[in-house]
């Protein structure tokens, strides 16, 4: 069975913690961190965890932001380096997960020493990720945060230039999301202008998530910026626009999909059947799907399909699901089979009644169909 996520912070880290801790500071109370940090650690999550450690730090440690940061700076781990796997705390120092709390100190208590702070998040960057940090920052003094962002962009450690994209995300899960980039991307997307054909695929990756998450308020936006970036794009940066397109194809965005090459489909007919016209619960949806090319050329199909759900109020709601790439033939027919499981799953609750199955080929709809659920 795979650890518990919140063992991130066991007890065993946060002894680690204090015991370097201890090192670098003079009548640092070491049993009472651990006293306080643990005190029901068990009925805590991660998140939870995270927050209890940087609250006891902050008890614990000097008040003096300054004294207090040297001994977090004293306490760091090797750096990672080209490894993106996350460190820990051992007899070299403080990395890992551990980072968080630190990182979330820095971001509560060292507004006031602005340049220290920058420092701090860097080195901390190094041996885990910053992302929940330097947020703060970027919130309260954006210009200056931005202008050092930017300079991040060009630093040679990837676990630096990473923290660019992925602490400028307008909506990074699990943190305070960036209500002026929602509104106004540009000054992320200069950022990310910078770092698209980063050497590192870490680095890439985060692009393509603060992509995505742009594109879920400005659709067209991303387009166009897929658009752009797909002209004479080696093979890296396609695979990032595709990863940073991800919800708008899912959506059917024309734009977006017309830029990957999936244009509305020339297509002589299409044939959904439902083989499996009533579905007990715990049971596959079974469904073919057969299309005819009309025209004298090949076309590349994006395929998904769409289960409207039958909800408690008799309305219904949409979910999709990748299915298939493939190519159409000129003048040939494509027909696939596919098994579709219905049965319990924590994000979704069943209920009887009337569903439908709806195919899209790029992004364009080829009909629906009905199949009653028995629960």
């Amino acid at each position: 069975m795979a650890e518990p996520f919140k063992n991130l912070l066991s007890r065993e880290i946060i002894e680690g913690m204090a015991s370097h801790f201890d090192k670098h500071s003079s009548g640092f109370d070491r049993k009472s961190f651990v006293d306080d940090a643990t005190q029901d650690l068990e009925l805590l999550e991660l998140k939870a965890r995270t927050d209890r450690i940087t609250d006891i730090m902050i008890k614990y440690l000097p008040d003096d932001f300054e004294k207090s940061g040297k001994i977090m700076l004293s306490s760091l781990g090797l750096p990672l380096g080209n490894n993106i796997s996350s460190g820990t705390v051992d007899s070299k120092g403080i990395a890992g997960w551990a980072i968080t709390p630190l990182a979330h100190y820095v971001g509560l208590q060292g507004h006031d020493n602005f340049d220290f702070s920058m420092v701090l998040l860097k080195e901390m960057t190094k041996r885990a990720s910053s992302e929940f940090g330097i947020r703060f920052f970027i919130l309260k003094q954006p210009d200056k945060t931005l202008a050092v962002l930017k300079s991040w962009a060009l630093d040679s450690d990837q676990h630096v230039r990473r923290l660019v994209s992925e602490g400028s995300r307008p909506r990074l899960p699990w943190a305070m999301s960036f209500s002026m980039f929602i509104e106004d991307p540009s000054p992320v997307i200069e950022l990310l202008e910078v770092l698209k054909d980063d050497e590192s695929e870490y680095v890439r990756r985060s692009v393509a998530n603060n992509l995505n998450d742009i594109a879920k308020d400005h659709p067209d936006i991303v387009a166009s910026i897929a658009e752009k970036w797909m002209v004479n794009a080696n093979s890296e940066r396609v695979k990032l626009v595709r990863h940073a397109c991800r919800t708008l194809i899912k959506k059917g965005h024309q734009k977006t999909l017309m830029v990957l090459g999936y244009k509305p489909p020339s297509i002589h007919k299409s044939n959904i059947k439902i083989l499996t016209p009533e579905v007990v619960f715990g049971k596959d949806l079974e469904f073919t799907l057969s299309i005819d090319s009309v025209v004298n050329q090949e076309q590349p199909l994006m395929i998904d399909y769409i289960i409207h759900h039958q909800k408690a109020n008799g309305k219904t709601s949409p979910k999709v699901f990748k299915w298939r790439i493939e190519n159409l033939l000129k003048n040939k027919t494509l027909s696939f089979t596919k098994k579709h499981p219905i049965k319990k799953i924590t994000t979704r609750k069943y209920y009887s009644g009337l569903h439908s199955l709806e195919v899209m080929v790029n992004g364009i709809s080829m009909g629906k169909s009905n199949f009653n659920l028995l629960m």
